[in-house]
């Protein structure tokens, strides 16, 4: 089982349930496919670094998982062949950026903490 990250971005005309339905999607996909969720965020709606089919905006979500490499390429089919998916980029992390995600990762939940304190 390798480490990997995808993020993709849907399409801005999407309601709230409805980008959170595609993000939904794509988990069950993956844990159907027998790949174990490490880590989502939902980034929000965001400008992109230039238009793509005319849009200038996008729901960007990061999804961070385990699986076998089978999987890929049937999570990037299902990527390709929704309409709500503009852009889509998974890569397999090496030990440094798994090194790096965790922190990250620790990082965010212990500065939830603080603010829970607070």
């Amino acid at each position: 089982m390798n480490n990997y990250e995808t993020v993709f971005i849907l399409t801005p005309v999407l309601s709230d349930v409805q980008m959170k339905e595609a993000v939904e999607k794509f988990k069950t996909l993956l844990v159907n496919e027998g790949a174990k969720i490490v880590s989502e965020e939902n980034w929000g709606l965001r400008k992109l670094a230039y238009p793509i089919q005319k849009k200038s905006t996008g729901f960007y979500a990061m999804l961070e998982f385990e699986a076998d490499p089978s999987v890929i390429a049937k999570l990037e089919i299902n990527f390709r062949r929704d309409e709500r998916v503009i852009r889509f980029l998974t890569f397999r992390q090496d030990k440094f950026s798994h090194e790096y995600a965790l922190k990250r990762r620790s990082l965010k939940s212990s500065k939830k903490e603080e603010v829970k304190e607070n």
